[in-house]
């Protein structure tokens, strides 16, 4: 098994990557050591009844929805197809095979544990529901009512809760912000350095880079654009006198937090043009190190001297200080939430009695996932994009419209339709 994880394609995969399928593993090897089976003994019926076990059997506690099992699904796969050349075993996972060998297969037929082969274009093990993913998104105002309320102490009311003291309010509000505004993903605007912020350019939309390293499944960075009410809401959460991020690292430096730690690595300077970080070698000389080759996990481990004492690269700090760990905000989502639906059960005209209040909370209209900022970015967009080409094509007959997709995309006519 760890082998598995050094070698072959899993040697350069994600941290994230290599977290979830070792976690798919251990729970397919309790799973498989229940019934008294090694890894190298399980058959597809063990893995049928793997994927009823994780999904629907009623005697788990711990069901999990198709998307999660179609991951499990993708690290097995993945596992024994590294391991049938070197220890001589087969794949126990059906999967899809060549659309020439699904031709020439006879409708019907059964593997060895009765389990009927695919002949159409899906993964028989492969969870139906995996692809009937829902889109959703929020609308300005949705996301503005969404933020204050549960990030910044508002009732539905609009007025500030009393009693409400909010520690990270700052550096929560500015970091939604961001992902409404720039449509990244968590990991990559949790990712972000102080330096690879563009305080000083000007404009509505001040252009930034995003390392190859933290964008998922890229191998080159790209550049994407921060609205400006963003980049003052970060700069407002990073002010050295007002702001929450430098309060905390005083916090951490008296404490010797940053001295404790192990693993990091010295920035002497940075170098805008060339996007290179300069970090402090063995031999005393600067080491020149490309931006793009930094990791999320790597560039939390970078810090700066200062006369005060270490200070981190990164933006996004917990309340030790510390910079913030990626699945952290899973809870900062999930506490929002939890907010507005406890003041959504408060509005409640009639006393209720708990099993109503916990209908109630479910019931509640507001709410939002990190992901779905990102798709809110994109239909706002989607939207601009409409009115920028409807002038454009008014009077233009079916045909005309046809040669614009083809030499444009369908991107810039299907907005209209």
């Amino acid at each position: 098994m760890n082998l598995f994880f050094r070698t072959g394609s899993m040697a350069g995969a994600p941290v994230g990557t290599m977290r979830r399928y070792a976690y798919s593993l251990a729970v397919w090897l309790t799973f498989l050591h229940v019934f008294g089976r090694t890894w190298d003994e399980a058959t597809a019926g063990d893995i049928e009844a793997f994927k009823d076990w994780r999904i629907t059997d009623v005697r788990n506690e711990e069901r999990v929805r198709g998307t999660s099992f179609d991951t499990d699904r993708a690290a097995l796969n993945c596992f024994y197809t590294w391991a049938k050349p070197r220890y001589d075993t087969d794949n126990p996972v059906l999967s899809l095979p060549s659309q020439s060998e699904r031709s020439r297969r006879p409708s019907g037929v059964l593997n060895e544990d009765g389990v009927p082969l695919a002949r159409n274009g899906r993964d028989p093990i492969r969870p139906t529901a995996t692809r009937r993913r829902q889109v959703k998104w929020l609308l300005r105002i949705g996301f503005e009512q969404w933020r204050n309320i549960g990030l910044r102490g508002y009732g539905f009311d609009g007025l500030r809760r009393a009693g409400w003291r909010g520690y990270n309010e700052d550096r929560d509000t500015a970091f939604v912000d961001g992902l409404y505004g720039t449509g990244l993903r968590v990991q990559e605007w949790a990712s972000v350095l102080d330096v690879e912020l563009p305080l000083s350019e000007e404009g509505r939309f001040p252009r930034a880079w995003l390392a190859a390293a933290c964008i998922k499944g890229a191998k080159e960075g790209r550049y994407y654009r921060i609205p400006r009410r963003v980049m003052a809401s970060v700069a407002s959460y990073m002010d050295e006198w007002e702001g929450s991020r430098a309060e905390v690292i005083r916090r951490a430096q008296r404490a010797g937090r940053y001295d404790r730690l192990t693993g990091v690595w010295i920035v002497t300077g940075y170098s805008p043009r060339t996007r290179e970080l300069h970090l402090e070698g063995r031999s005393g000389s600067p080491v020149p190190t490309a931006l793009d080759v930094i990791g999320p996990d790597q560039r939390r481990l970078l810090f700066r001297r200062t006369p005060n004492g270490l200070e981190p690269l990164a933006i996004w700090l917990s309340h030790d200080g510390l910079p913030k760990k990626v699945g952290g905000w899973e809870d900062t989502f999930r506490d929002a939430n939890e907010r507005i639906a406890d003041l959504w059960v408060d509005l409640a005209a009639e006393t209720l009695t708990p099993e109503q209040r916990e209908r109630r909370r479910k019931e509640c209209p507001l709410w939002a996932r990190a992901h779905m900022l990102r798709h809110s970015f994109a239909l706002r967009w989607f939207l601009v994009l409409s009115l920028v080409w409807q002038p454009q094509v008014q009077g233009l007959s079916d045909e005309q419209l046809m040669d614009l997709r083809e030499q444009f995309g369908d991107i810039g006519t299907h907005c209209l339709f």
